[in-house]
């Protein structure tokens, strides 16, 4: 019998709308059919909307899904509004780090017993995969379809895509892989920094909407850039500047792209290495977990960023 702890965070995957209501996670599991040889338990987590999950909040859920691992549950699934999924469940994979286990992130687009709804489906799926010992990484499961939290983006309001697609999971066929997951980071010692700023460029922006954040305490930065992560040019100063003064600037592009080839790699900025903006700015809040505002922030950063390219 494989053991599975369901982490129920409510949002639109728990909604009912007869009688209206949140459902809570034991709820949930009885409005799907048993899945043969899993054991389910359940823990409801209180979170916030998915729009508005505080590093807090994702950091608690994280720690819950490393935690039931080293319990020795063989598999976690953590119900989350798609929002901000794919951000709690990059942080969860880093979190994790070296313990070996499946954590399966899921959630539904629709109130859970709307007619229709793929609320009941993913969540069937999704306690399959986190049951398979195949399945042993963080990842999203949805529409059928399994994503490494490295590499999942939400594309539309109701669906991710990655590349490459892990592989996919049904009730009648189990999970049939077709990609390895990306290699598991180091342990993190200490607690993430969450005072790191994500700003969008474009042409013409000035020097002073970066040089703000950082004003404003932020001890890192994430910019994200055009094409190979193409940043203005009255932005070099400064990301020189930022990193002479131990505040890590990391490039991410809004294209996905495997590295980065512009000039801004040349005055100190650190590429992101294909990470998607959103993920960028999670891996460097685990980045800087034990550093200060000094160099070694800054070469702890290009280090750890240098580690999730593999």
């Amino acid at each position: 019998m494989r053991r599975v702890l369901l982490v129920a965070t409510g949002d639109t995957m728990a909604y009912l709308t007869d009688p209206p209501g949140v459902a809570t996670g034991a709820q949930l599991l009885r409005g799907i059919a048993d899945v043969p040889g899993v054991d389910v338990t359940v823990e409801d987590v209180m979170a916030e909307p998915s729009w508005d999950t505080s590093p807090a909040t994702m950091l608690a859920i994280a720690r819950r899904a490393r935690s039931a691992l080293v319990e020795g549950f063989d598999g976690v699934v953590v119900t989350h509004g798609v929002d901000t999924l794919e951000e709690t469940a990059f942080l969860t994979e880093l979190v994790v780090g070296q313990v070996r286990g499946a954590v399966v992130f899921t959630g539904g687009t629709a109130p859970f017993d709307e007619p229709g709804s793929d609320g009941p489906g993913n969540l069937v799926t999704a306690v399959i995969a986190a049951a398979d010992p195949a399945v042993d990484s963080t990842v999203v499961c949805f529409n059928g379809e399994l994503h490494a939290a490295r590499w999942a983006r939400l594309v539309t309001a109701t669906a991710f895509e990655s590349d490459p697609v892990l592989g996919r999971v049904s009730r009648g066929s189990g999970v049939r892989l077709a990609a390895a997951p990306p290699r598991r980071t180091p342990d993190i010692d200490g607690v993430p920094e969450t005072d790191v700023a994500l700003v969008k460029t474009y042409p013409g922006m000035p020097a002073s909407l970066l040089t703000a954040v950082t004003d404003a305490g932020a001890r890192g930065v994430v910019l994200e850039g055009t094409g190979s992560g193409n940043v203005p040019v009255e932005l070099f100063i400064p990301i020189s500047e930022l990193v002479e003064w131990g505040i890590p600037v990391v490039i991410a592009s809004r294209a996905s792209t495997p590295g980065m080839t512009s000039l801004a790699g040349k005055v100190g900025a650190i590429s992101a290495h294909g990470l998607s903006p959103v993920h960028a700015r999670i891996a460097l809040m685990a980045a800087l977990a034990t550093t200060h505002a000094t160099r070694k922030a800054v070469d702890s950063a290009r280090e750890w960023f240098a580690h999730l390219l593999g």
